[in-house]
């Protein structure tokens, strides 16, 4: 009993001291941040809710002020398109906008679907029908529809059903961008050019006028108010502070389109009958410079065709061999070499230089002896490297003075980029490219050891033909706004005389019998008078000259008056021949017997004959249909950026074989055809009989050929 006295049985009273400050310490804490969060709330609510509100707007709301604006157009000088961006949109649609109830939306769905699925044939009209309402239910109100739309197509989607409601009501967003379109596709390609993004950095890759004019034809980017709807999308919407882009400027060129189509098939033509790597044509106005036509078509080694992916003609330095024996030559004259100088002995054929033979590719005349002018007539390398080592031996510095006085070695300046300087050894210069050895003076004279592009010979030659004043070559006339001038472009000089009158007399003296007299005869008519010189170098690789060969012919004509002066390049032909008066010369005989028969007043009725008589190859003249009406007629020569007028349309189908394809393509798409084309050329057969009735949107082939006569002979 005492024991259990002693320890009385412990009573629960509860929580002890401790536990209670604990649990008061932590009902405090709650409380605390209770507060904090209501005071949060209040601050947030009522204080900071103007500028919250601001904030929440910037995120939902943004301008995009990239918006595209339309690309001008490139025309040609006889004011056909060559390059013009076409409207192109992405089509969405807004399909839970609460202005389209369900009952419109059940009632119309199965109707849109069916439109949908007939206009753009990527899916059937259940397919479509699932995903409108999939996409209501989930509550999208942009949803895709279609990519790369037409404006055609944007047209016929807003008269579906539901859509047909309007802009707003019908849910329809049309997002506009545009497409770059080339109608001639690969006529002077790369002489119109392009331009891409760098992947490397942010800069443009600018080639030919595209990448020139850019800053005309640009244009001036627009603004539009974009909304937030989710998933990263962006929705465009109505905003009086929205601007509309500007569209950019239209570039007139000097190219004529059919010239172009002559030159750019007469080289094919010949570059497939030889086998070669590459090759490139220049038709320049002689007065002005204007570049008439401009061709540059390279072998691709994938499929074996001809594709112009490189400008040859601007960018690409070359040996020019025998064409440079003329400004070699007029140095000799200018020094008055030539007034002192009857003839010149060349033996068989063979001369040496430093232990280095020089011979020519041919024996002229048996009893060694030539003229100055039968040396350039002949194409003589000893002779020409003779006249010229002779008299310029220890005077290196004369020489190279006299040269560039003639041949400017500085770029010609054309007005797209990408041409590098020529490349004339200068003696004062002490650097191992320009070191001048004990052959570079007669080696240089005929041709070697000097690197220029083909622009930059022709600009010469041109001058020659020019009485002396040498122009700088030209692709663009004018830059236009609709129909306002901003920028007309006119002739420049860069020479005013590159040699004396009587230089130049005697100059085009030679080069008139060149063609008369010597190797490039085979180009001499009775029609009218050609002055030229011919160009058969051998190719150096690697510091070595290999068996292979460029052909070039340059000249002008008529020589009496000169209008035209063209030069033909072909690299490493491989078959048949690679001298140049085989080679180039029928390709710059063919263009100049069109250019003369198409520029020159010839009596229509007897230009066929002329062409048929004087030219191995030939694109017939356009010919108009009978059965068009006069308007469509006249359409055929006029400019591709006037439209179709709708009294025009005749009847039945037009018949448009003997068409170029350009003016074949151009009608039919007016009158609403879908057009295939096969072949190249002028248009021989076509799949829809003439006469017959038809309807917008038929399919209509057209079999292309290019017409060679029958007689025609192979050198």
């Amino acid at each position: 009993m005492k024991k259990q006295q002693e320890n009385p049985q412990k009573v629960d009273t509860g929580p002890g001291k401790r536990s209670m400050v604990s649990t008061y310490f932590v009902y405090a804490l709650l409380l605390l941040f209770a507060m904090v969060i209501f005071l949060r709330i209040i601050q947030l609510q009522i204080i900071k809710a103007h500028e919250l509100n601001i904030i929440a707007d910037k995120h939902e709301f943004r301008f995009d002020n990239n918006i595209e604006a339309m690309r001008g157009s490139i025309y040609s000088n006889d004011g056909r398109l060559m390059a013009t961006s076409i409207p192109v949109f992405q089509i969405r649609m807004d399909v839970a906008s609460p202005l389209i109830d369900d009952k419109l939306f059940n009632d119309s769905v199965s109707w849109l679907a069916l439109r949908l699925s007939k206009l753009f044939g990527d899916g059937t009209n259940w397919e479509y029908k699932q995903k409108l309402i999939k996409a209501r239910e989930a509550g999208n109100r942009f949803l895709l529809i279609q990519n790369n739309v037409t404006f055609d197509q944007l047209t016929r989607l807003e008269k579906f059903p539901i859509i047909n409601r309007g802009k707003y009501k019908g849910g329809l967003i049309a997002i506009r961008s545009t497409r770059r379109e080339y109608p001639f596709e690969n006529l002077a390609k790369r002489t119109i050019g392009y331009i891409l993004d760098n992947p490397v950095d942010s800069l443009k890759i600018l080639v030919g006028i595209e990448g020139r004019y850019n800053e005309y034809l640009d244009g001036i980017k627009g603004c539009q108010l974009m909304q937030r709807i989710g998933f990263g999308a962006w929705k465009p919407v109505p905003h009086p502070n929205n601007v509309e882009p500007v569209n950019g400027k239209d570039v007139f060129t000097t190219v004529d389109t059919y010239l172009q189509d002559v030159a750019h098939n007469s080289l094919l033509h010949h570059l497939e009958q030889h086998e070669a790597e590459k090759g490139t044509v220049i038709l320049m106005e002689v007065a002005t410079g204007e570049v008439r036509a401009m061709v540059n078509l390279i072998r691709d080694p994938k499929d074996g065709k001809y594709k112009e992916t490189y400008n040859i003609a601007v960018g690409e330095l070359f040996e020019p061999g025998s064409t440079f024996k003329m400004p070699s030559l007029m140095v000799a004259m200018e020094e008055g070499v030539l007034d002192k100088l009857d003839s010149v002995f060349i033996g068989q054929g063979y001369s040496t230089y430093n232990n280095r033979e020089m011979k020519d590719s041919h024996r002229i005349d048996p009893d060694g002896w030539l003229t100055p002018e039968e040396c350039l007539t002949h194409s003589s390398n000893v002779g020409i490297s003779k006249i010229i080592y002779d008299h310029f031996t220890g005077k290196n510095d004369l020489f190279y003075r006299r040269l560039t006085g003639l041949f400017p070695a500085d770029a010609t300046g054309i007005d797209i980029p990408g041409e590098p300087k020529p490349f004339i050894k200068n003696p004062s210069l002490k650097d191992r490219r320009n070191y001048w050895s004990a052959v570079t003076l007669p080696w240089m004279s005929i041709g070697y050891e000097v690197l220029v592009t083909p622009l930059q010979m022709l600009t010469f030659y041109n001058a020659i033909a020019n009485n002396g004043k040498m122009v700088k070559p030209m692709l663009v006339k004018e830059i236009r706004e609709g129909n306002s001038v901003v920028k007309e472009f006119k002739p420049e000089i860069i020479r005013k005389n590159i040699a004396s009158e009587k230089t130049i007399k005697m100059s085009r003296r030679f080069l008139e019998s060149t063609v008369e007299n010597g190797t490039a005869k085979n180009v001499s008519n009775a029609e009218y008078k050609i002055a030229g010189k011919t160009g058969t170098a051998k190719i150096n690789e690697g510091g070595h000259y290999i068996a292979k060969y460029n052909a070039s012919f340059i000249g002008y004509f008529p020589a009496d008056n000169p209008q035209f002066s063209c030069m033909v390049v072909i690299y490493k032909p491989n078959q048949g021949a690679y001298y140049a008066s085989q080679v180039a010369a029928p390709v710059f005989k063919e263009i100049a017997d069109m250019v003369y028969a198409f520029e020159y007043r010839i009596d229509p009725q007897n230009k066929a004959d002329f062409i048929a008589h004087t030219s191995q190859f030939s694109v017939p003249e356009k010919q108009i249909p009978e059965n068009l009406s006069p308007e469509l007629a006249e359409l055929i020569d006029t400019p591709l950026d006037q439209p179709l007028s709708i009294d025009a349309r005749p009847e039945g189908i037009p018949d448009v074989t003997g068409l170029c394809a350009s003016d074949a393509v151009y009608l039919l798409e007016n009158l609403g055809f879908v057009v295939k084309i096969n072949g190249k050329g002028v248009v021989k057969k076509q799949s829809l009989a003439p006469g017959i009735s038809f309807r917008t949107g038929d399919h209509i082939y057209l079999t292309l050929e290019i017409c060679y006569p029958n007689d025609q002979k192979t050198d």
